[in-house]
Formats: structure tokens, C-alpha cells, sequence
């Protein structure tokens, strides 16, 4: 596979890594990076994870990709492998960031999951180039743990879904709160190891993470304005007592105004378009606006 590298600063993508105190002066890639900032999530997680951790990480990802996220994850075993499997099975992109260097993709094992990563339109990256040899520890370690910034730096927001205390994963979260990005954390079972780290971020301060919508909301903001858009349109149907008064009610919410414009869009008579009109002005959920123009009351 060819290797290709880039500087941040030189992709809209990654440009934002120039927040980090620590520079990235290169970075070496397989596959494509996006030319543009799309939404982008982190999902991380113990290695050890509990079936639990599994559920939880595969459905977030698979639903954060399936919205249209960017995934990224650090390719370790346990949650990391999970959400990059999980983007891929919704049939998006996910991203993985090395701790070694770009030749030696760590661990061995998921050398597959690397290159079906990459083969979907996806990347495996690291700051550390070809010339860069494998360490020893305890240097190997300071690698990994220098690679979290990265992962929290190119995203929009971090979802740690299961780590014990002092792990590796919390250090993923310290740069998220460095950068001032929405933290999330899936509480856990307050008797397991792999809880305690999680659950500790929430006291702190972390938003807990429930279901997908709570990860979603953050990333989408828009999708809230529509939820509640349509939880007033169907209090509002409610009031209604026909089906051409719950058709024309609905698209009048839409925002078309123009009763002709309505008796074609529904493909009603104009007969049935007053009746209906006249009843939703009598209920008072619609207001005239003169012209045969009409609005949505309330």
C-alpha cells in the first residue's frame, strides 16, 4: 500500500490538530483522508471490554456513521476495534490513529480490519513516518499515549464507553476536556473494573451517555429542532378530525402557504380544500394571512 503524507495545516480536515500544545509536524496515511471538516466522533474504550462495552460501543458508532460521522478510534483491541466495526457496518468512514509507526501496524492481528478500514474509504494514520523505528518500553508507551491527543484532536466530540481507573483511555479524555469538546461517558456497573473510569467521569463533570440520540444531538444540533417540530405537529393533529384536515394541517406546517399550490400537492378538489381549511381556522390551528395564503397557529 503507498504511503502518503501531509502536513495539518495543509488539509481542511486535519487543520484543526493545530490546537494541540503538542505540534503534529507530519502525518503519514493509508487510504483517503476527507479534503473537508465533517462531523466526527471519538469512541474509546478498555481493551478488556464486557459484552456490555461491546453493545454499547457497536451501536453508537454504527448509528453515529449511519448519520453521516466520521468515526475514529486508535485500532487496539476491545472498544476501539468495535467502533471501527461498527462504522463499517453502517457503511461509513472510520479512521484509525496509530501509536507506532506507519509501517508497523499494531497490533498484528488487526491487520484485516486495517485494510478493510482503508479499502472503504477510509484511513489508518500516525505521526510517526517509516524512518521511525519500534520502540521499547516504556518509550512504546509514550507513544500511545501521545497518539490519544490526535484522536481527541481531529474530533467533535469523545465518547468513552468503558475503562478502569488510570487507563489509558482517561488520557484520550483529558485532551477532550483540553479542547473544550463535548465528553461523554457510558456508565457502568459500579462493581466492575472496567466501570470505574466512566463512571468517575461523570461525577466529574461528563455528559452520560444513554443512547445514540445522546451522541447524535450534540453532533447534529438541527436534529433536536425537527424532534420537537414534530412532537407540536402531532399535538396539533390530535385536534384534527378528518384525514384531509390532518393532510393539509401537515403540509401547511411544512411551510407550503398557498392553498393551490396545497390542492395539487395533496391532490384534493377544492371543495374539500375549504371544508377542511375552514374547520382547521374554526379549531384555530391555522391563521389566514389573506391571498389564500395560510400559516400554522401555536
Amino acid at each position: 500500500m503507498e504511503i502518503n503524507q501531509i502536513a495539518p495545516l495543509e488539509n481542511k480536515f486535519t487543520e484543526v490538530l493545530k490546537a494541540l500544545v503538542l505540534n503534529v509536524k507530519m502525518l503519514y496515511y493509508y487510504g483517503n483522508l476527507p479534503e473537508n471538516r465533517q462531523k466526527t466522533v471519538a469512541i474509546v474504550g478498555s481493551r478488556r471490554n464486557t459484552p456490555y462495552g461491546y453493545e454499547v460501543a457497536y451501536r453508537a458508532a454504527y448509528e453515529a456513521a449511519k448519520a453521516g460521522a466520521i468515526v475514529i478510534s486508535g485500532l487496539a483491541y476491545g472498544i476501539d476495534s468495535v467502533a471501527h466495526r461498527g462504522a463499517l457496518d453502517a457503511g461509513g468512514i472510520t479512521i484509525a490513529v496509530l501509536g507506532t509507526p506507519i509501517t508497523e501496524i499494531y497490533p498484528k492481528p488487526h491487520k484485516g480490519l486495517a485494510r478493510e478500514i482503508i479499502e472503504k474509504g477510509g484511513a489508518v494514520i500516525s505521526e510517526y513516518g517509516p524512518e521511525d523505528t519500534p520502540l521499547g518500553l516504556p518509550d512504546i508507551k509514550a507513544r500511545f499515549l501521545a497518539r490519544n491527543r490526535i484522536i481527541a484532536g481531529l474530533s467533535d466530540a469523545v465518547l468513552v464507553v468503558e475503562a478502569a481507573d488510570h487507563s489509558g483511555t482517561l488520557n484520550t479524555a483529558t485532551h477532550a476536556l483540553d479542547l473544550g469538546l463535548d465528553l461523554l461517558a457510558v456508565p457502568g456497573d459500579i462493581t466492575k473494573s472496567t466501570s470505574v473510569g466512566c463512571n468517575k467521569l461523570i461525577k466529574q463533570g461528563a455528559l452520560p451517555y444513554t443512547e445514540p440520540d445522546d451522541l447524535l444531538d450534540i453532533l447534529f444540533p438541527e436534529r433536536i429542532v425537527k424532534r420537537r417540530s414534530r412532537k407540536l405537529l402531532n399535538k396539533l393533529l390530535l385536534k384534527t378530525e378528518t384525514e384531509v384536515e390532518k393532510q393539509v394541517l401537515s403540509v401547511i406546517f411544512e411551510g407550503i402557504s398557498d392553498g393551490d399550490e396545497i390542492i395539487k400537492r395533496l391532490k384534493i378538489s377544492a371543495t374539500d380544500f375549504s371544508q377542511a381549511i375552514t374547520m382547521l381556522e374554526i379549531k384555530g390551528l391555522v391563521v389566514a394571512l389573506g391571498m389564500n395564503q395560510w400559516m400554522t397557529r401555536g
